[in-house]
């Protein structure tokens, strides 16, 4: 595992994200509350080059760490790199995205669909890593 398999899981993840949020769209602004413009799209929102560098690099970060772990924890199977990465998704990082959506008290279906792609990103990320 090196700097390539964090990049190609970084990837990976970024596209499961494109197609999650693409089917989720409506469902997701309806769930954040946030006001949209006439053609549907969140009001005065920043650059979409910027944002999606930005969570690129953010998602990087969890792959780099996420390989980090995996290698001092000895995961080098395909199972194992599945289910190390959906116990982060699931059980670390969903649960902080739980946290915060409670305590700005918004709706929970915000929760499901941002935690379900946690998940889903980090069993991506996992399954990637150990193939390398």
């Amino acid at each position: 595992m090196d700097l390539f398999s964090v990049i190609c899981a970084t990837v990976a993840a970024f596209i499961a994200g494109a197609v999650w949020y693409n089917v989720l769209s409506k469902p997701w602004l309806r769930a954040t509350g946030l006001p949209t413009d006439e053609s549907g799209r969140p009001k005065g929102g920043g650059s979409p080059a910027v944002i999606y560098g930005l969570g690129f690099v953010m998602q990087l970060v969890v792959a780099g760490m996420m390989r980090h772990v995996f290698v001092l924890s000895g995961i080098e199977t395909l199972g194992a790199g599945l289910v190390g990465g959906l116990g982060i998704g699931l059980f670390f990082i969903t649960p902080w995205i739980a946290l915060n959506n409670m305590y700005a008290m918004r709706d929970r279906k915000l929760t499901l669909i941002d935690g379900g792609y946690a998940t889903l990103a980090c069993t991506i990320m996992g399954i990637v890593l150990s193939l390398f």
